[in-house]
C-alpha cells in the first residue's frame, strides 16, 4: 500500500509541477471575486539598488462606494524581522491603508481614487527611495511630438527668425524638466499623484522603485480593500497584478542569495558522509545488516536533493524563475528523501533487522500514518513552492504543511518509547539485565537525539531566522542542514556495524536463545534461525545398544 502511495504521488509530483507557471520572483497572481481586505502579495529583501516593479491590470472594483473613508490600494512596508509587519496588520476598526507608522520605518501609500482617475502617493518614515512612475497630468508626449512638429517643419520655413529658435529651445530644455521629474526622490511627507489609466471598465497604473542605500530592507508588498474590512461588507473585486523585485546580483531576495552556494556546498558534505558511511559497511562487511544500506541511500538521496536544489535556485537568481526539468527533479529528490528519512528513523526506533524482522501490529499502523502523511506533507510543501503567495490556497496548505510534519515527528518517536518499555521489562525478567540495559541506554540517546533535532529544526531554528537582520536570514537553512548532518552522523555512528556496539551483542549463553529466535550475530546470517539447544542435565540418556539387542 505504501509503495502505491508513493508511485501515486511521484506521479502527482509531475502533474503539479507541470501545471504550476513557476513564476518564482517573477510574479503574475490574477484574482477573480476577492473578498479579501489584505492580499499579501509578497515578502522580498532588497539591497542598495534594488528595484521594484509593479504593474496593475484590470482592476474591476465596485464603483458607487465611499473610497474616500474606506480607500483601495497597495502598501509597501519594511520590517526589520521576517513575516512581521506590524503597520499592515489587519484590523477589523482600521484600515491599513490610513495608519501612520510610529517607528519611523519607510511606508509608502498607494491610494487609487477611480473618481479622478489618479493614484495619491504617501511616503511615511525614513525615506531614500526613488520612485519612477507616470505622474498625473503629464505632458511630456505631447511636448515631444510639438517638438517633432517643429523640426519637420524647419525644412519649409528656412529663414527662421530669432524668437522661433528660442521657444524650439525652451520647448526641449521644458520635455528633458518634464522626464526628470517623473523620477521622484521618496522623503519623509512626500505626496505625488500618478495617472490611473481606465479602459473598457477596469482600471490600471504601474510604477517603478529604486531602493537607497539607508532604505535597503525586507519589505511586505500588500494590496487592502478596506470596504471589507467589516463581514457584513463583502464586495468582490478582480484584479491582474505582475510583481517583478530584483537586486543588483539577480532576482533572489537578499537573505536567498547565498543559498544556492550553500545548498552545492552541503551536497559535497552529505556525499562525503555517505562515502565514509559505504567504506564502513565495505570494511565491516560481516555485521552489516539491510538496514544500514538504507541509511546509505539515505544519505546519498539527500546529496542529490540539495543538488537539484541549488541548481533550481540557480535558475531563480538568473532567469526569474525555475527550469521545469531542473523542479521536477528537485521535488521527486526531495519526496525521496523524505519518505526515506522517516521511514529509516522508524525502523531503527523499532529495532527491525538488528534484533527482529517482524513489526508488531502497532509498529506497523505507525508506518500506515506515518508514510500518507508525508505524503501529504510533501505534497502541500509543493504548491507552496509553486503557487503565488498573495492566492489564497498559499497560506492554508502552509499551515498544513506546519501541522503534518509536527505530527510526522511525534509519530516517530512512538515506536522508540515502545521499544524502551519493552527493554525495561525484559531487564528485569529475562536474565539478561546488564546486556538490555546497555540497549536501554542506547534507545533512550536516540530517542534525546530525535526529539532535539525536531525542536531545533521546526522550531528553535525558526525562532533565530525571525530574530536574524534580513540579510542574514540565510543562516536559517545553514543551521537546518548542519543539524541534519549532525542527526545522520551520531545515528550512524550509534548503530554502526561494529563487534563491540551494544545494540547488535547477542546474548551469550545458549540455553537463553529462543525456539526460532532469529540469528543477528552478523549481517550476513540474516534470515537465518537457530534451533533451541537442550541441556545434558535434563536430556534423558538412551539405553546401550546391547541392552537394547538383550530385550
Amino acid at each position: 500500500m505504501a509503495v502505491a502511495q508513493i508511485k501515486w504521488y511521484l506521479a502527482g509530483v509531475l502533474f503539479i509541477s507541470m501545471q504550476s507557471g513557476g513564476d518564482a520572483r517573477i510574479h503574475t497572481l490574477t484574482l477573480k471575486n476577492e473578498t479579501r481586505l489584505a492580499v499579501d502579495l509578497n515578502n522580498f529583501g532588497f539591497f542598495a539598488n534594488g528595484t521594484l516593479d509593479v504593474n496593475l491590470t484590470s482592476l474591476s472594483i465596485p464603483e458607487k462606494l465611499n473610497y474616500s473613508s474606506l480607500p483601495v490600494g497597495f502598501s509597501l512596508s519594511r520590517s526589520r524581522v521576517n513575516e512581521v509587519f506590524s503597520y499592515t496588520a489587519e484590523e477589523t476598526e482600521t484600515c491599513p491603508l490610513k495608519t501612520k507608522p510610529t517607528n519611523g520605518e519607510p511606508l509608502v501609500l498607494f491610494l487609487i481614487d477611480i473618481n479622478n482617475l489618479c493614484v495619491n502617493v504617501y511616503a511615511m518614515g525614513f525615506q531614500n527611495n526613488t520612485l519612477y512612475a507616470k505622474l498625473k497630468g503629464d505632458t511630456s508626449k505631447v511636448e515631444r511630438k510639438s517638438r517633432d512638429t517643429s523640426a519637420s517643419g524647419s525644412k519649409d520655413n528656412g529663414s527662421k527668425n530669432e524668437s522661433d529658435k528660442k521657444k524650439e529651445g525652451q520647448t526641449e530644455e521644458t520635455h528633458i524638466t518634464d522626464i526628470e521629474r517623473t523620477n521622484y526622490p521618496l522623503d519623509k511627507d512626500t505626496n505625488l499623484t500618478l495617472d490611473l489609466g481606465k479602459e473598457n471598465g477596469v482600471y490600471n497604473f504601474s510604477f517603478h522603485m529604486l531602493f537607497g542605500l539607508k532604505s535597503q530592507g525586507l519589505y511586505s508588498l500588500k494590496f487592502h480593500f478596506c470596504q471589507n474590512m467589516y463581514p457584513q461588507n463583502k464586495h468582490p473585486y478582480s484584479f491582474t497584478v505582475a510583481v517583478t523585485e530584483k537586486n543588483l546580483e539577480g532576482f533572489l531576495s537578499a537573505a536567498e542569495i547565498p543559498l544556492s552556494r550553500l545548498y552545492i556546498c552541503m551536497a559535497g558534505v552529505f556525499f562525503t558522509a555517505a562515502m565514509v558511511w559505504v567504506y564502513t559497511l565495505m570494511k565491516h562487511r560481516y555485521s552489516v545488516f539491510k538496514i544500514h544500506w538504507l541509511m546509505a541511500a539515505l544519505a546519498f538521496t539527500k546529496s542529490t536533493s540539495l543538488v537539484f536544489h541549488s541548481i533550481n535556485y540557480h535558475f531563480i537568481n538568473t532567469e526569474g524563475h525555475p527550469i521545469e526539468g531542473w523542479a521536477v527533479m528537485y521535488y521527486i529528490t526531495h519526496l525521496l528523501k523524505g519518505a526515506l528519512l522517516f521511514i529509516t528513523l522508524a525502523l531503527i526506533g523499532t529495532g527491525w533487522a538488528f534484533v527482529k524482522y517482524i513489526l508488531s501490529d502497532k509498529e506497523k499502523k505507525i508506518f500506515m500514518i506515518v508514510i500518507p502523511l508525508q505524503v501529504l506533507a510533501n505534497v502541500a510543501y509543493i504548491i507552496i513552492e509553486s503557487t503565488e503567495e498573495g492566492s489564497s490556497e498559499y497560506y492554508l496548505w502552509k499551515e498544513i504543511l506546519f501541522l503534518v510534519d509536527l505530527i510526522c515527528c511525534g509519530a516517530i518517536l512512538f515506536p522508540v518509547v515502545w521499544s524502551i518499555r519493552h527493554l525495561q521489562e525484559a531487564s528485569s525478567t529475562d536474565g539478561k539485565a546488564a546486556m538490555n540495559l546497555e540497549k536501554l541506554k542506547l534507545f533512550r540517546h536516540y530517542y534525546v537525539m530525535i526529539v532535539c533535532y525536531v525542536y531545533f529544526t521546526r522550531i528553535i531554528a525558526i525562532l533565530l531566522k525571525i530574530t536574524m537582520p534580513f540579510q542574514w536570514q540565510w543562516c536559517y537553512e545553514f543551521l537546518v542542514e548542519m543539524s541534519t548532518l549532525i542527526f545522520f552522523v551520531l545515528t550512524g555512528y550509534k548503530f554502526r556495524p561494529a563487534s563491540n556496539n551494544p545494540y547488535l551483542q547477542l546474548p551469550q549463553d545458549e540455553e537463553d536463545v529462543e525456539m526460532d529466535e532469529v540469528v543477528t550475530e552478523s549481517g550476513a546470517l540474516e534470515g537465518i534461525s537457530k534451533v533451541k539447544k537442550t541441556s545434558n542435565a535434563t536430556a534423558r540418556k538412551s539405553p546401550p545398544c546391547n541392552q537394547k539387542a538383550a530385550s
